[in-house]
């Protein structure tokens, strides 16, 4: 079995994470190796244990499958009445703000001390925070991080110096933005900013690598979901669980480890799971095509300066066989390299190459061909590149490549001819979680940003569009400041869940409304424009309407 470091989280030294699915006792089985395991549920466990010991990991009966961490990048007048949410928070109507529910805010944390997320009295409307950036006092049930209650936070709203209290800061902002817009109360601009569910309290989870808050891992990702979900069914309220997060590393089917368990946690107490389709529509970062026995392909990109790695990820059916050369932009060939190569590493220059023919797993059929370019030194030359397919024996010959995501690689590179439609980043692509596609409400127009389904698949296509252009949210430090991009479009989404939630579950008027279900009444309440066929791969259903899927739900869900 070869493990490749490049893919691999690191937990200092010469510990890596990986998800594993399990049966039996996985924490006394992996004691005996010096590893340590973290259980997310009957099935899911997050083993950290020494590098040189991973394939130990294979003979454990108790063991049924292994998959890498991989990194996630963050996706960087309030649109309440293009979303028909206004309406629904009116005293003359169903006058809903979110009251007895919970907002999961899950991303690079929160300015606890911004006036939107405090009380009339001053005090904390965040029932715990946990830092998972900072050592110290993690919550029970796991290893790292600090978890801060309501009591510890409004110590330090009460401190004159509170950040030496409770030290977590929000330092992209990312986070304080979108809890505004699913959660904000408005109180620093008299009530006019305020965001969906004003009344909610919230559940915060700030998630990153020590020293670098651009990225999480998914194994940070998953540990997050389970504590809010578990801190939901402990308090006994419904919650909306936000995650906007997006990465290109993976088949986008949502067979993978990580999208299983997210699938399975969708499904886990009064909740509803909400996440963008990410900002890669128009990004160029993703090509489909096919191959036959007598014609070779050949595909050309483009690499921007001043990045030091990237990596191509291709996917094809097993039954495939075929070998890949890389051309760098000064005409030098990485070399032909085949199934039979299994994994080779290529210096040439500053560079090392490393690509890797992968297995199917017991979720699919597929095989992933990883290719991954490093600087040793230094930056990669900017310039065209190609990447050549040689058929060796032709079964189906469909396949598709991903480069890296904006946030890793930026707009300056990108495939010549890239494929528009599949653009939807993981995680959204697991199933039963509520996919986010962002359009701009002046114009009413899908934004070109905002990731595509696959044609001809209703399982591939997003659930609903929300305002993702020019959003007022709350800004680190005070006051408010204009956002664009995916990220703020789905907690447009989960403010309405949650008002969703209020109606059906805290009024007693439909005690089982989650999951699904919600998800369900929110397509079916969507606008949508005369002329377009539905569901369609840049809006899904349609454009959020709250007041549309409340009227519908009053009529139909009781």
């Amino acid at each position: 079995m070869v493990f490749h470091n490049y893919r691999m989280t690191r937990k200092g030294g010469d510990r890596v994470e990986v998800i594993v699915k399990y049966n039996g006792d996985i924490i006394q089985a992996v004691e005996r190796i010096g590893a340590q395991a973290e259980l997310l549920s009957h099935q899911y466990a997050i083993v950290s244990i020494e590098e040189s010991r991973l394939p130990e990991l294979y003979g454990f009966t108790e063991i049924e499958d292994i998959e890498l961490s991989k990194r996630l990048y963050i996706k960087l007048n309030y649109q309440l009445t293009s979303s028909c949410i206004t309406s629904v928070q009116e005293k003359n109507s169903f006058h809903l703000l979110g009251k007895g529910t919970i907002a999961a805010i899950i991303d690079s944390g929160i300015d606890y001390t911004h006036v939107d997320f405090r009380n009339e009295d001053g005090s904390t409307r965040i029932i715990a925070l946990w830092d998972q950036t900072i050592e110290g006092n993690p919550p029970d049930g796991f290893l790292e991080g600090t978890e801060y209650t309501r009591e510890q936070l409004n110590e330090a709203l009460d401190s004159p110096r509170p950040f030496t209290v409770v030290p977590s800061r929000d330092n992209l902002g990312h986070g304080t933005a979108v809890a505004g817009i699913a959660a904000g109360n408005g109180q620093a601009s008299a009530g006019e900013n305020r965001g969906a569910a004003p009344l909610c309290e919230l559940l915060i989870v700030k998630v990153g690598q020590k020293g670098n808050d651009t990225f999480a891992q998914s194994t940070e990702i998953m540990r997050a979901v389970k504590y809010v979900t578990d801190k939901a069914r402990m308090l006994g309220r419904p919650v909306a669980i936000n995650l906007s997060f997006g990465m290109n590393n993976g088949a986008h089917d949502g067979q993978s480890l990580f999208e299983e368990y997210l699938t399975a946690m969708s499904s886990e107490w009064k909740s509803a799971m909400i996440i963008p389709t990410g900002n890669e529509g128009a990004a160029g970062h993703h090509y489909e095509g096919r191959i036959t026995s007598d014609n070779p392909a050949e595909i050309a990109f483009f690499t921007a300066s001043g990045i030091e790695t990237f990596y191509l990820t291709l996917w094809k059916d097993f039954a495939d066989s075929f070998a890949v050369e890389l051309i760098l932009p000064n005409g030098t060939s990485a070399g032909v390299v085949t199934l039979e190569d299994r994994r080779k590493q290529i210096r040439l220059g500053n560079l090392l190459i490393t690509i890797l023919y992968e297995q199917p797993t017991r979720y699919s059929v597929r095989q992933e061909i990883f290719i991954n370019v490093q600087a040793q030194s230094g930056t990669i030359a900017p310039g065209a590149w190609l990447l050549r397919i040689l058929p060796t024996r032709i079964v189906n010959g469909t396949f598709t490549v991903w480069l890296p995501t904006l946030e890793e690689v930026t707009a300056k590179t990108y495939f010549s001819r890239p494929t528009v439609n599949n653009t939807i980043t993981l995680p959204a692509t697991a199933r039963k979680v509520i996919r986010v596609a962002g359009y701009n409400d002046r114009i009413g127009s899908i934004a070109p940003f905002s990731g595509v389904g696959r044609v001809n698949d209703p399982d591939g296509l997003p659930d609903i569009a929300a305002p993702a252009v020019n959003i007022l949210a709350p800004r680190t430090g005070g006051g408010y400041d204009a956002f664009t991009g995916t990220s703020f479009a789905a907690p447009f989404v989960t403010g309405s869940a949650l008002l969703m939630m209020e109606w059906a579950i805290v009024n007693g008027n439909a005690p089982f409304f989650y999951g699904e279900r919600l998800r369900a009444y929110l397509r079916w309440g969507a606008n949508r424009s005369v002329g377009l066929r539905y569901p369609n791969p840049t809006f899904g259903y349609g454009r959020l309407c709250l007041d549309n899927t409340l009227q519908l739900m009053q009529q139909y869900a009781i």
